[in-house]
């Protein structure tokens, strides 16, 4: 698990809840859309990057539905919207 995972973990072995997969979620982001800029024939890793952001913005919403102050401390910590 990642620092920025560790952040936002309600417990010392929370893998599940909705923050945490969307900062692991935001790792695999990053490091895909490194992977697709150095190749960008890579089609396969490209719809893998789609999933992963769809994803993520479901369980964004879910979170801003239910607990709107933990929504924004997972923006605020990941960097993800203004």
């Amino acid at each position: 698990m990642s620092i920025k995972a560790k952040e936002l973990a309600i417990h010392d072995k929370d893998t599940g809840s909705s923050e945490i997969q969307i900062a692991l979620l935001t790792e695999k982001i990053e490091t895909l859309s490194k992977h697709i800029k150095q190749f960008k024939k890579d089609k396969h890793s490209s719809v893998g990057l789609l999933r992963a952001v769809n994803r993520r913005k479901k369980l964004l919403e879910y979170l801003k539905n239910t607990k709107m102050d933990s929504y924004k401390n997972v923006l605020s910590k990941l960097g993800l919207r203004k």
